[in-house]
């Protein structure tokens, strides 16, 4: 325990007083070797979708080139499985018994992410469709326009798991009607953005609804590759503890400014 104490000090990038959290500063497959097992209640992660492929898109009505960073790369389908299955067995060690896990994807890493989970002993709960409102067009105009990302909702494929879901506060925050797996909604605004900004940042009302319905108060939240910080924003906000893990420092910086303006 004393040697894992150490260890983390060293790697904590932000420490949040207020709410007794972390970011933390590392590579997400070594730091989470070094947690505590069981530790966690719940898990949100983006994991990279592998999309930097030299091609194009459109942001803010300009053309703009898809790649994001030698983290968002990859050179195979077999190299992406592996990574996929390598995180999920680890996050899998640190969440405890009735934890739960979201992953957030889209077509270019979803369909390994749910065999990964599978694999690694995850039960699929839900597979939550988020449905932009506002997609950026296909410049190519030759496939159906990309509107949509899925969130793999999932927890221990035990029987004597017992996830937490708040469902009266998702039926009453629903008009006091059952919520679908369909959730609609804006791409991130630009006032989420004002401290810098992130490639592949989820918006916080996407944050809300996962946080709420799947955490208690107090609850720690991990997400493994926290970019922006976008997670822990949502989780202080809403009375939640939080670790995030990115190795990018200028992510965290960004990270650290929207958490201080909480």
């Amino acid at each position: 325990m004393e040697k894992r104490h150490l260890i983390f000090e060293e790697k904590v990038f932000y420490h949040d007083k207020q709410s007794t959290s972390f970011l933390i500063k590392d590579d997400t497959f070594k730091f989470l070797e070094q947690m505590k097992e069981e530790s966690i209640d719940m898990i949100f992660a983006d994991p990279p979708y592998f999309l930097s492929n030299d091609g194009i898109s459109c942001s803010g009505g300009k053309v703009v080139s898809v790649n994001k960073g030698d983290w968002d790369k990859i050179d195979s389908f077999e190299g992406k499985h592996e990574f996929n299955r390598g995180w999920i067995k680890l996050a899998r060690r640190v969440l405890k018994p009735n934890g739960t896990i979201w992953i957030s994807g889209s077509l270019h890493n979803i369909y390994s992410v749910g065999m990964a989970l599978e694999q690694e002993g995850f039960k699929i709960l839900n597979n939550i469709t988020w449905e932009k409102t506002n997609p950026p067009p296909n410049l190519s105009c030759r496939y159906f326009t990309h509107s949509t990302e899925t969130i793999l909702w999932a927890r221990k494929n035990e029987k004597s798991a017992r996830h937490y879901f708040n469902y009266d506060l998702m039926k009453e925050r629903n008009g006091d009607k059952q919520k679908k797996d369909v959730w609609k909604g804006a791409l991130t605004k630009p006032s989420e953005k004002k401290h810098g900004k992130h490639p592949t940042q989820k918006p916080e009302y996407l944050l809300k609804e996962i946080i709420l319905a799947s955490t208690k108060k107090n609850d720690l939240i991990l997400d493994p590759f926290v970019g922006s910080g976008t997670t822990c924003v949502v989780a202080k906000r809403l009375g939640r503890r939080y670790i995030g893990i990115d190795n990018v420092e200028e992510y965290l910086e960004i990270a650290v400014k929207r958490l201080e303006s909480v």
